[in-house]
């Protein structure tokens, strides 16, 4: 959603009524909830015995008939309308409220962010931006709409060729887009434009306010006759106030087609992920050759220490930009906690007797990475090698793939998860992903799959791989770029995954039936997987081969790269040895 305030680490829903304060947040969160909040509040640990969601305490606990205010902002519609379903039986009813309660208390309140934007040139993006409005128009001329309004951030960046530094992580920028078949606006803070971002709009574009986009929209609806026959498009992720600002039945509410345009890679694109990924390769292995000489020589590292290197290492890299989300560095049980991330000030030393899962990756002017190896510098257990070996197993099944178009990353989870599953083992999911203000936020733990943007936000939908049965809704199609990333989690004990950023790709197959055509997978991400891991007993002549192949080919592309680091190229040379 395009809410534009800042939000703390904690993720929750916070309910007040007139005599009690409630916080409502999943497991992930019970305990630092527990040691932050004071006696006004009530701790709500979603997820235990007994303790109602937020939703199911706003339609069964609250008495009949409660007006509900809520920062209309903040909601997302279609998740209103549910919302508001299940508040029928009791009559009560949500209140859009036009300002936030919270705000007129909240004195000290951080401004909006407002850092600069900035152009993306043509060479890394592929397509003009004028292209880009000229595919958007034609959709929602075809499909007989008014206008279409873009709300989420990523889909204003992508579509007009911009990017910025609101959000950490994220080169995104606070900004909403309608799109008519007249007119291009960009609502967006004014100081953060310069003459650059003008000349590369080049009149195509029209910018106003950012504050003066809900009355620019209430004025357009007007203008343009949105009605329930000429309707305006929303996409299922636009607020709940911009649905009310161009009257509900004035709208229709559907996926945005910018978020399938964005996520099928052009040609440029597409080379662009390759020779990121090459370059983010050769920090990775840098970065590894470094710890495992730090450990050998009886250093003490601790994990934030340790991600601290691999940083100063990416920084070096030619079209580096920022890291593309904080650095999941983890040793023995943390690498069991999905989304760890080390505390400075409180973390743990990295063992050389216990495995180290790395989780991190980087934006450039080209591409996003993501990236996770699993290592042990020591004498893994017989445990965690049969663990690590499935794993690898799983993600060789996916790599490997070659399936009819209109298949779906639900469909091909399974191929991921079968070796664990020889094993009676498995790895949990995400249930959902959903936005609050201007953090994506998941709930439960990690699917096989997901998204990346280019030089964007690295989770990116509408696709993925995954048990949830959303992934079903959209089938996977050659341009798209997903992450193939199955795992296992032994709580209180070690964790394993093993991602590669993959591209969907147009397969030559012998035969072609139903004439379907048929998808194959092309990895992109070059950095060793751990052979001291791997217990060679398990696996098969044609996994063995593929581990091979992968090695030569990193090997191959990264060598360019570590000329000047020859430590790090010897390194490299013995972790990619045949296996």
């Amino acid at each position: 959603m395009n809410d534009a305030r800042t939000y703390p680490a904690l993720r929750g829903c916070a309910v007040v009524t007139l005599d009690n304060a409630y916080l409502f947040t999943d497991g992930r969160y019970h305990l630092q909830a527990s040691q932050q909040l004071d006696q006004n509040w009530v701790l709500m640990k979603e997820g235990l015995p007994n303790v109602p969601t937020w939703k199911d305490f706003l339609a069964k606990d609250l008495p009949e008939k409660s007006r509900i205010g809520i920062d209309s902002t903040t909601f997302i519609a279609s998740d209103a309308d549910k919302l508001q379903t299940s508040l029928k039986p009791k009559e009560s009813i949500l209140v859009s409220l036009s300002d936030n309660l919270v705000d007129s208390v909240w004195t000290d309140r951080p401004p909006r962010p407002a850092n600069k934007v900035f152009p993306l040139d043509v060479k890394y993006s592929g397509q003009s931006h004028r292209e880009k409005i000229a595919e958007l128009r034609k959709e929602i001329k075809d499909k007989h709409f008014k206008a279409t309004v873009v709300t989420m951030l990523d889909e204003v960046a992508w579509l007009l060729n911009l990017r910025g530094s609101d959000i950490d992580f994220n080169p995104v920028f606070v900004a909403y887009v309608i799109v008519a078949e007249d007119r291009a606006v960009l609502f967006v803070n004014p100081s953060q434009i310069d003459d650059s971002v003008r000349k590369a709009l080049d009149g195509a574009v029209e910018i106003q306010s950012y504050d003066s986009f809900f009355s620019y929209l209430k004025g357009l609806g007007s203008e343009l006759g949105f009605s329930k026959e000429t309707p305006v498009l929303l996409s299922d992720k636009a607020s709940l106030a911009v649905a009310e600002t161009v009257g509900r039945d004035n709208a229709t509410i559907s996926r945005s087609p910018v978020a399938d345009f964005k996520s099928i890679k052009n040609a440029t694109e597409i080379e662009g992920f390759r020779q990121s990924h090459i370059r983010d390769g050769s920090a990775l292995v840098r970065y590894f050759t470094w710890l495992d000489d730090q450990l050998s020589n009886g250093a003490e590292l601790n994990e934030s220490q340790a991600a601290d290197q691999l940083e100063k290492y990416r920084s070096e890299l030619e079209l580096f930009q920022g890291l593309s989300f904080t650095t999941i560095s983890s040793t023995g049980p943390n690498g069991a906690i999905i989304h760890y991330q080390p505390d400075p000030n409180d973390c743990a030393i990295v063992r050389k007797d216990q495995i180290y899962l790395c989780d991190s990756g980087a934006q450039f002017l080209d591409g996003t990475t993501d990236t996770t190896r699993t290592w042990h510098f020591g004498t893994p257990t017989a445990e965690e090698k049969r663990a690590f070996t499935r794993v690898l197993q799983g993600h060789i099944a996916i790599d490997t793939a070659v399936v009819p178009n209109g298949t779906s990353g639900y469909i091909i989870d399974s191929f991921a998860r079968r070796p664990l599953w020889e094993d009676g083992l498995d790895y949990r999911y995400i249930l959902s992903s959903f936005c609050i203000g201007l953090e994506l936020i998941s709930i439960f733990s990690h699917g096989t799959g997901h998204g990346v943007g280019h030089f964007l936000n690295v989770h990116e939908g509408p696709h993925g791989i995954g048990i949830h049965i959303a992934y079903n809704n959209t089938p996977l199609k050659a341009g798209m770029t997903i992450s193939n990333e199955p795992g296992y989690y032994a709580d209180g004990k070690f964790g394993i995954r093993i991602e590669n950023v993959v591209i969907v790709r147009e397969a030559q197959t012998p035969n072609n039936f139903g004439n379907k055509g048929y998808l194959k997978l092309e990895h992109v991400t070059m950095c060793p997987i751990d052979k001291g891991l791997i217990d060679a007993d398990l696996i098969s002549k044609s996994e063995r081969n593929w581990l091979n192949a992968y090695h030569a080919e990193v090997l191959e592309k990264l060598t360019p790269h570590l000329q000047h680091d020859r430590k790090a190229l010897t390194w490299l040379k013995d972790r990619c040895s045949p296996l």
